[in-house]
């Protein structure tokens, strides 16, 4: 039994998905690791980590887009503004989508499917600094 820790940077200029499955699975490859479960977690308020749909664009601008709808920037809906108009609704996103993943590694393969990827989801409109911790556990 090991277990092994990353912090993933991603800097972030907008909001959009950032996809990041490639440097997951590279780690993996880098470090070993056999058998166990990978949980990923990003310590951001106004981010989040979604497994989603890697292959059609569109997807990404249509979930966008309906996250957009559901928490609207409009500070006149809100009284933490703080930080401008993306503040609260930036919370509110994340606060619908995770903070946390856990995924299961099998021989040294990180068990997705066919078409998902490991995203993170910047909520907030101007550049950012995030980091996305990858703790495994296992063999």
């Amino acid at each position: 039994m090991k277990q092994k820790f990353y912090n993933l940077q991603i800097n972030t200029n907008g909001q959009k998905l950032y996809e990041f499955t490639n440097d997951t699975i590279r780690w993996i490859s880098q470090n070993n690791l056999n058998n166990g479960i990978l949980n990923l977690s990003i310590q951001h308020t106004s981010a989040s980590l979604i497994v989603q749909e890697n292959a059609d664009p569109d997807v990404q601008t249509d979930l966008i887009n309906y996250f957009d709808k559901l928490a609207p920037m409009d500070n006149n809906l809100y009284v933490h503004t703080t930080e401008g108009k993306d503040d609260m609704p930036a919370h509110i996103k994340s606060a619908l989508t995770n903070n946390q993943i856990s995924l299961s590694i099998k021989d040294r393969e990180l068990l997705l499917g066919t078409w998902q990827g490991l995203f993170l989801f910047e909520h907030r409109l101007e550049q950012q600094n995030r980091t996305i911790i990858h703790h495994f556990i296992g063999e």
